[in-house]
């Protein structure tokens, strides 16, 4: 899941190789939706080539932001039971 991946990578030291399909059609998701940058292979250009993530844009820090707060926020609902 491509919201996953962006977690996954939050506190990663950039630029970041990537280099497996999965990893790149996560970031090719995430640069769609512009909540990262990267330097990506061209869609059918073979498998092998791996891509780079230059950064996690100012969106993307914001939508982290709110994913964690979202789950901050059902934690304590989980607790009020």
């Amino acid at each position: 899941m491509p919201m996953n991946f962006l977690r996954r990578i939050e506190d990663a030291s950039f630029p970041l190789a990537i280099h497996t399909d999965a990893d790149i059609q996560c970031a090719a998701v995430l640069a769609a939706a512009q909540l990262v940058e990267a330097s990506l292979p061209e869609p059918g250009t073979g498998a092998g080539q791996g891509g780079v993530i230059l950064r996690i844009t100012p969106l993307g820090r914001a939508e982290l932001k709110r994913m964690h707060a979202k789950d901050r926020n059902s934690d304590c609902e989980a607790c009020s039971d």
